[in-house]
């Protein structure tokens, strides 16, 4: 059993404290927002992750999780403390550390005897050293500072972390390494690897997976538009070069572009870095640019559909979140198309099944909502779908059918099969096939 802090309760820091938690170790959580705090204490979970209420809950029961916005109380018996701190992008892409170098500066004041401190949060290579300075201008006693990028799915995260491909850990210390290889253990019974390596190779390993998977999607998508222009189908293009072991099948399938947390804002982070060591990542800048574009390549279909004018046009919108099975909408594909949309005099009527409170907040009555995918759609000229939630995934065609006005969707992540839609009579354009014709 480790007793462990976790400073910064986002959705890392939640998800490994309580994961940390459920394996028998003592966790207390650090905050700043105290209503925050408060509301964990009684058992609410704060964001939105399948099963992670489940052992949210379990592991306050139990005592071996706890909350606490004192920062000195919550690291006094700790052995390990996590900075799971946000790093949000500057106006030059660059990952602000104001957030983690603060709480680094903090804790030199307050270390009372050795800790490892471990950076969590996703973090430009340098970093560790970085941290490692600002707890030393203060402290009195030995620290190691230790790299451990994240790589949680939203959606998957308590499975990805419970059951990781890997752990990677940054460190020079034997000391360190030592305690964090007893931490890890128990997460990786079946034989699956912990990675030790140098900090700056764990910290830039983090942003070249992601940098890595963002391309993967950029491509399809490119192959997607040019499916489109030349008459093939990018389904099929897609399974023929997935069965190809060395290129897989995940991360293929074609859409209207990354969002989220993570692969906007590492890809910008990891370009900017490249900047300033005298570094252009040439491929990645084309990535950003492609992936920006590819967020509203539906839009002109809507517009040519309508004749050019979308003025007074109803529009249901099926999702809203960046992807299923999470209320994330950071940098959302939905946002940017409704954008567009009430530029061009729409009225948009949305529905996600846990995203809608978060975008009331960023649209406020900008756009209407429903309370489900059905009332949606009543009256509505066309349909767009930008996430693919499992509930849309299967729907009542006639029924759709019955409730909008014109038989007519906009697809941004392929659910339906274009046999099916010619065969229900439906106008149907999605990302890299044949428009199906009423």
């Amino acid at each position: 059993m480790k007793k462990i802090a976790v400073v910064g309760t986002g959705y890392v820091g939640l998800v490994t404290g309580t994961c940390f938690a459920e394996t028998g170790n003592q966790v207390i959580c650090v905050d700043i927002d105290s209503k925050k705090v408060e509301r964990m204490r009684n058992g609410e979970v704060p964001i939105y992750e399948p099963h992670l209420d489940v052992l949210f809950e379990r592991n306050i029961k139990a005592n071996r999780l706890s909350f606490t916005t004192n920062l000195e109380e919550g690291i006094k018996d700790a052995e390990i403390i996590f900075l799971a701190l946000p790093t949000p992008p500057g106006e030059d892409g660059s990952a602000d550390l104001r957030y983690i170098l603060g709480v680094a500066d903090d804790l030199g004041k307050l270390l009372k005897d050795y800790k490892v401190i471990v950076d969590k949060s996703t973090v430009p290579v340098g970093t560790a050293e970085k941290v490692h300075a600002a707890i030393a201008k203060n402290a009195t006693v030995d620290f190691d500072v230790v790299s451990n990028p994240e790589f949680l799915r939203e959606g998957f995260a308590v499975d990805d972390f419970m059951k990781p491909d890997r752990v990677v850990l940054g460190t020079s210390s034997e000391r360190a390494e030592r305690i964090m290889e007893q931490l890890y253990k128990p997460f990786v019974r079946q034989g699956n690897p912990i990675i030790f390596m140098d900090e700056k190779s764990a910290e830039l390993t983090k942003y070249a997976a992601n940098a890595f998977l963002a391309t993967k999607i950029t491509f399809m998508n490119e192959i997607a538009n040019f499916c489109e222009l030349v008459g093939a189908d990018v389904d099929k293009v897609r399974i023929g070069i997935g069965s190809d072991e060395r290129i897989g099948k995940r991360f293929l399938f074609p859409g209207i572009g990354y969002g989220g947390s993570c692969f906007p804002k590492d890809v910008q982070a990891l370009v900017n870095s490249g900047r300033e060591n005298q570094f252009s990542f040439e491929i990645l800048k084309a990535v950003m640019e492609v992936n920006e574009s590819q967020k509203t390549v539906l839009f002109p279909k809507m517009k040519n559909f309508f004749r050019g004018d979308l003025s007074g046009k109803k529009i249901a919108l099926w999702g809203l979140a960046f992807k299923p099975d999470t209320d994330d909408i950071r940098e959302a594909p939905a946002l940017y198309l409704i954008d567009e949309l009430v530029k061009a005099g729409a009225k948009v009527t949305a529905y996600d099944p846990e995203a809608m409170e978060n975008v009331k907040g960023e649209v406020g009555d900008k756009i209407s909502f429903a309370e489900n995918e059905y009332e949606a759609l009543k009256g509505a000229d066309a349909l767009l779908i930008c996430t693919e939630w499992g509930v849309f995934r299967n729907p009542d065609f006639d029924k759709m059918k019955s409730l909008m006005k014109d038989s007519v969707i906009f697809d941004g992540r392929n659910l339906f099969e274009i046999s099916e839609m010619n065969e229900k009579g439906f106008y149907y354009s999605s990302i890299g096939r044949s428009v199906v014709s009423k």
